[in-house]
């Protein structure tokens, strides 16, 4: 069973500039995942030629379209003009968020907002010539997609998320995310983050809302035990075994992947806890596409 966590930065390549949707296709295809979390993703933005790139990936992978989820954190391009995505999207707007993907079959979806950091923080990013300079930036709205999967070897559940560049508040939404899981499946408990309704793969992130989280997916008893394999994909802005020692999560990969031309630092990161079978292997993969290198974990069976 192969799982990764991708940021595509909109399926940018840094060493021409440039989205080609055939080289973002491709290079998600050479991960072969059976799942796959993706950050930075565009769905409807000019600056990847209006394209849906979860759907991209998606279709890279041989994933059906109820086994995909784009889960839209702000409304408009990132760096220009942007709203947060708590309201209804209007038609052709162009949206930015993260994704998750599936070769296993979804049971259930639910979504959990993380907020956001009410400074602004310099970030670097790549430059037109591709070093990276740096920039103040705003924070966007964090959220977290978690998906109940049936694989061949037993329930899982993985969850796909990107958060804070802002010290602190990165600490503070991974914290927060680990808390939901402890609750996953009791919406209603106190001190459990704001659950958003989920949609469906065609129109996720639309606004168009609809079929609440069904908590009896989770399991016979409603709420999933503690015990239950659970794992966390995603960019979390946290380097190294930072987001092991504020979870007590398992980390179940080591591996620099930032920057991806020369990896000097790990803010790509896959936690796990409960029985989530051994790892087989671990890499970083340098692909045409984003200054981050993609994380892939393989765990013995269930291929």
């Amino acid at each position: 069973m192969r799982l990764g966590t991708f940021n595509v930065m909109h399926g940018r390549s840094p060493r021409d500039g440039d989205v080609d949707l055939a080289r973002f296709r491709a290079a998600v295809a050479s991960l072969d995942c059976d799942v796959l979390a993706l950050q930075e993703v565009d769905a409807g933005q000019p600056r990847s030629g209006g394209a849906d790139l979860c759907a991209v990936a998606a279709d890279a992978l041989g994933v059906a379209e109820e086994d995909r989820r784009f889960e839209a954190t702000v409304y408009g391009t990132p760096g220009l003009a942007w709203r947060p995505a708590d309201g209804c999207r209007s038609p052709g707007e162009p949206a930015y968020g993260i994704a998750l993907v599936s070769r296993f079959p979804v049971r259930g979806w639910r979504v959990v907002t993380l907020g956001r950091a009410p400074v602004r923080s310099p970030i670097a990013v790549p430059g037109p010539d591709g070093r990276p300079r740096l920039i103040l930036l705003a924070d966007e709205p964090r959220v977290a997609i978690i998906a109940r999967l049936a694989t061949p070897v037993a329930p899982l559940t993985v969850v796909s998320t990107h958060l804070s560049f802002v010290p602190g508040w990165n600490a503070a939404q991974l914290r927060r995310l680990t808390r939901a899981l402890r609750h996953d499946g009791a919406p209603g408990e106190a001190g459990s983050p704001p659950l958003r309704g989920t949609a469906g793969a065609a129109d996720a992130g639309a606004g168009n809302a609809h079929n609440v989280y069904n908590a009896g997916a989770v399991g016979a008893g409603g709420a999933q035990g503690i015990d239950e394999a659970t794992v966390i994909l995603g960019d979390l802005n946290l380097p190294g075994p930072l987001p092991r020692v504020l979870t007590g999560w398992r980390r179940l990969a080591a591996a620099p992947t930032y920057p991806a031309h020369a990896p000097r630092v790990q803010f790509d990161h896959v936690l796990a806890r409960g029985t989530v079978p051994p790892v087989a292997a671990v890499r970083a993969e340098w692909t045409a596409v984003s200054d981050h290198r993609a994380l892939i974990v393989d765990l013995a069976g269930g291929r």
